[in-house]
């Protein structure tokens, strides 16, 4: 009797081969963003062996698993069983989100999500803050360690919270043993990110305080999930940085987005900035402006020596950002309609100029009249 034909002995084998051996991996926020990407990634990669969604809608990844609730809720920790490796990305940074709310929705989600993976049995949690936790300081080195203390304040937008992220993320071994936790820093996030940075770029003019010396690293949403797969699969762990290599000199950014500066001094920048956000005219803080300010800039050090490099540098993805951000304006942080762009960035032009009361309250009276 003849052997069968090679290619029926190849389906053959392929029929019964194993499944793969991967891990099974939950993502939270699985349904957008950042969760999204992760998540088809993940359910493409042949060393996953199953990626369960979940999110409070079903996204669009067929192949994964979904599951619909809030990452608040307890019973999250049955959806979780089974799991080996569970990838935190459900958080809210909207800028226009009420400062207690996100809060409460950034941390309590969190807490649940930590306790419950304990619960049902994963072994690691991957937790996703940012690069800003560092601080924006006039003293950093450039570039920081990852090992550096995280100097930063609760003063900018969502920074608080991803603070107490962090100190729920070095607590979490101690009091849930075998549980292993990572946490993934990017740097300045660009692909379809909205954030106070990437709107410094939507604005007329680039502001700079005088005496400061900005320092820019982005990062790109592809590399943030390339770097999220190598946590995934245990190729690095611990406290990462992540974003391009190197960094931009503010007079290379201007040179490179071809938008000129606006150098003001620190007390009118800062006391403009601060006026404008209480009254409500804007949703950044003050304590944001630290951030175009000073360096931030981290070396990314543990990701490379684990063989992982940046697929993109901080040219190219400035020059995204650039073509995202096209087409729209933004003055002091607050974005506005293509109708009151030139009226409003004027005003907003001239509060940041002056820093006077008296036309922060001009512009009070312009807002009860919309």
């Amino acid at each position: 009797m003849s052997s069968p034909d090679p290619q029926v002995r190849a389906a053959r084998n392929k029929s019964t081969s194993p499944p793969p051996r991967g891990p099974v991996v939950a993502v939270t926020g699985a349904a957008s963003g950042v969760g999204a990407l992760l998540t088809a990634r993940l359910a493409a990669s042949e060393q996953v062996k199953q990626v369960v969604a979940v999110d409070e809608r079903r996204g669009e990844c067929a192949e994964a698993e979904w599951h619909i609730l809030d990452v608040r809720d307890p019973a999250i920790a049955d959806r979780l069983r089974g799991a080996d490796v569970v990838v935190h990305l459900a958080l809210d940074l909207d800028l226009e989100t009420d400062a207690a709310a996100r809060t409460a929705y950034n941390v309590r989600g969190t807490q649940t999500v930590l306790t419950a993976a304990a619960a049902a049995g994963v072994h690691r949690v991957v937790l996703c803050t940012s690069t800003m936790v560092y601080g924006a300081l006039p003293d950093n080195e450039l570039p920081l360690s990852e090992d550096a203390e995280l100097r930063a304040t609760a003063e900018a937008t969502g920074v608080g919270d991803l603070l107490e992220i962090e100190r729920l993320a070095r607590r979490a071994p101690r009091a849930h043993p075998g549980l292993n936790v990572t946490v993934v820093r990017p740097a300045v996030l660009v692909g379809g990110t909205d954030t106070a940075l990437t709107r410094y770029f939507e604005s007329p003019r680039l502001l700079v305080v005088a005496g400061s010396r900005p320092a820019w690293q982005f990062c790109h949403v592809e590399d943030l999930c390339s770097a999220l797969e190598h946590a995934v699969l245990e190729k690095v762990d611990g406290e990462l940085a992540v974003g391009c290599d190197g960094w931009l000199e503010q007079e290379e950014v201007e040179e490179l987005s071809g938008i000129r500066r606006m150098e003001l001094p620190s007390a009118v920048a800062l006391g403009a900035a601060a006026r404008l956000h209480r009254i409500g005219l804007t949703p950044s803080p003050a304590g944001d402006l630290a951030y175009t300010m000073y360096p931030w800039v981290v070396s990314g050090s543990r990701l490379h020596d684990a063989g992982w490099r940046p697929s993109y540098t901080n040219e190219e993805v400035l020059a995204q950002l650039l073509e995202e951000v096209s087409g729209r304006h933004t003055v002091a942080g607050r974005r506005l309609g293509r109708k009151d762009a030139t009226a409003a960035g004027a005003a907003g032009a001239t509060v940041a100029l002056l820093g006077a009361a008296a036309v922060v309250r001009r512009a009070r009276k312009a807002r009860r009249r919309i």
